[in-house]
Formats: C-alpha cells, sequence, structure tokens
C-alpha cells in the first residue's frame, strides 16, 4: 500500500513539475494566424493612411484595406498546444520566421525596410500609372556616412556615378560595379540650385558595391504624396496603397461602394509579386467584412485552396491590371478570378 502511495506521489509531482515546465519554458516555433487589416483609403489612429497636398484629389468610398498576418512568438508547449488545437493558426518552425544567424532586432530591421520599400514603391507605381511627372529624393540620410556631410533629406537627385537617375532602384544600378572607399560624383538639386559633389562610398554587410549612405524616394515634382502606417512590417501591402493613391488621385470611384481587401508585393513599375499567409490574410479580410479580395497571380492556387466561403477571389498580375479588374467588377462585368 506504501508502495502505491509512493507511486503515486511521484507521479502527482511528476505531473505538476511538467505542467509547470509546460506553462512557462518556451519552445523554438511560432504561431502565425490573422493578424489587423488597415483600410488604405481611411484613416489610422486618427491619421490618414494616405495623404495628398497640392495635387486634384476626387471622393472615394468603400474600403480598399491591406492584410496582414500575426506572429506569436516566445510561445510556451502549452500555448503551441492550443494555436495547433485552434485550427486558425499554423505552427511552424522558429527559424522561417526568424532566420538563425540574425538577431530578432537585424529581423525586424530589414521588415520595417522592407515596408517603407513597398510605401515608396507604391507611390512610384501610382504616378506611373496616373502619368504624374516625379523626381527621385533622398529621403533619408545613414548618420555618420560620407553621405551624410554633403546631401541632406529633401535633395533632389539628378546623377550618380555619371548616370541620370529616375528611379530609386536606379540609384543603386548607377552604383553597381563600385567598391566601398571609391569616390563617386552626385549631381543634386536643393534649393532650384543644381550642384555636384564628390563622395566616398561606405561599406555595406550585404552587398559587394559601395554604399552611398542615403535612402533614395520618389515624389511628383509638383505637390506631395505620403503613405504612412504606423509599425507594420514586410513588403506585401504595396499593391493596396498604390490602388488607394490612384483612387484619391482620378475620377471615377475603383471599389464602387465596395468593401474590397488585397495583397500583394509592388515594385515600381506596378508589376506584383507572390507574398505569404495568403489564407490568414483572406480570414482576416472576411472576418473584417470584405467581400473581394484582390490575390497575386501566383498565390490564385493557395487562395482557391483556403478561401473563406463567400470571398470573391480576383486574380491581378500588376497594378493596372487591378485597376482594370476593379473597374470590370463596377461595371457588372466578370473579373478575371482565380
Amino acid at each position: 500500500m506504501a508502495g502505491r502511495s509512493s507511486t503515486f506521489l511521484s507521479a502527482a509531482l511528476l505531473a505538476a513539475v511538467l505542467s509547470v515546465l509546460g506553462a512557462a519554458m518556451p519552445v523554438p516555433l511560432v504561431a502565425l494566424g490573422p493578424g489587423p487589416t488597415y483600410d488604405t483609403l481611411g484613416d489610422v489612429n486618427g491619421a490618414p493612411v494616405v495623404t495628398v497636398d497640392g495635387l486634384p484629389m476626387f471622393p472615394t468610398s468603400g474600403h480598399l484595406n491591406m492584410t496582414t498576418v500575426a506572429v506569436s512568438d516566445r510561445l510556451t508547449f502549452v500555448q503551441m498546444l492550443r494555436a495547433w488545437a485552434s485550427g486558425a493558426r499554423q505552427v511552424v518552425p522558429r527559424g522561417e520566421i526568424f532566420p538563425p544567424g540574425k538577431t530578432d532586432e537585424q529581423v525586424r530591421e530589414e521588415n520595417t525596410q522592407q515596408f517603407a520599400t513597398s510605401e515608396s514603391n507604391a507611390e512610384l507605381a501610382a504616378m506611373t500609372q496616373l502619368a504624374i511627372p516625379t523626381r527621385v529624393v533622398v529621403g533619408a540620410v545613414v548618420p555618420d556616412s560620407p553621405a551624410a556631410s554633403v546631401l541632406r533629406v529633401g535633395d533632389e537627385l539628378v546623377a550618380v556615378s555619371g548616370r541620370t537617375v529616375g528611379t530609386p532602384a536606379s540609384v543603386s544600378e548607377a552604383l553597381s560595379g563600385t567598391a566601398p572607399g571609391q569616390s563617386v560624383t552626385v549631381t543634386y538639386r536643393r534649393d532650384g540650385q543644381e550642384q555636384t559633389a564628390n563622395v566616398a562610398l561606405a561599406a555595406s554587410p550585404d552587398r559587394a558595391q559601395g554604399l552611398l549612405g542615403v535612402r533614395p524616394t520618389v515624389e511628383p515634382r509638383t505637390g506631395d504624396i505620403r503613405i504612412s502606417l504606423g509599425d507594420i512590417g514586410g513588403p506585401s501591402a504595396g499593391l493596396m496603397f498604390a490602388l488607394a493613391v490612384v483612387d484619391k488621385l482620378s475620377p471615377g470611384d475603383l471599389t464602387g461602394g465596395r468593401f474590397i481587401a488585397g495583397t500583394g508585393a509592388i515594385d515600381g513599375t506596378g508589376d506584383v509579386s507572390p507574398i505569404g499567409g495568403i489564407p490568414f490574410k483572406m480570414r482576416a479580410a472576411h472576418d473584417a467584412g470584405a467581400t473581394v479580395f484582390l490575390v497575386p497571380d501566383e498565390n490564385c492556387t493557395e487562395a482557391v485552396a483556403t478561401a473563406p466561403q463567400g470571398l470573391q477571389l480576383v486574380r491581378v498580375t500588376g497594378l493596372g491590371d487591378a485597376v482594370t479588374q476593379l473597374e470590370a467588377l463596377d461595371r457588372g462585368a466578370p473579373p478575371r478570378s482565380c
């Protein structure tokens, strides 16, 4: 009898210890699920997502919502089991989101930079779609870089290393083949005056070519367009940002009063590329009230297999194509579906 009692107490103690450990010790996994969704035509925390000054604007209606994926990190064993059992979230190895060899801070910085690039690309793609004349300007200067003693935020970049620049990407292309420490000529315009300076290039940990030390961005030659949405990371909001700019700066109404959501990374030419986490983004959009979801062409197979009931999927390949599909939807014509 005493032996059985001792065994029972040992088992109970072990169960209690495992319970405590399961509730406290983290596992090398993260849970992915539906994240917040934001209307790019509206305001977030009292501030407009897209602000336009000095350019003709037109009324909009409905919604053009960008979507996100929520990442739950530092899961305990119990939390992992709950996430796995919920069916609404996916548990994956932490290394898929936070690659080995990179600190969490480095990953966050990369995501923030990708988001800033998506905003810049969206502005450029929208202005190209609308044939608005643009210029490349210094959006930020790397502190303590050689360029910091020459260039200022707002300077218009005219030419780099003897090559005329018309897009942010062309600035990097102009530096192709250069090396850290090499001096290049930069032509820029400040307060209406064109100036030229020699800048010694810095080193970058992620590329062999020299680093100018500025973040170029694009803006209209007259007026101003700004996209701003707090502490969000990654590139996948680009398409919805660009559509919001197009809707605000062109006659007509892209949404036709509908609640439209979507996703897709965009480059400066307007091409849309696939993204990850589309099942969670569609679920978030559906739960928020969306009836139409814009899907990058290469995501269509996955989207069809996981789409919530009642969410209409529209296949898009680029910004111009997305505008065409929404105009067809507004006319009552069938858009191209997945």
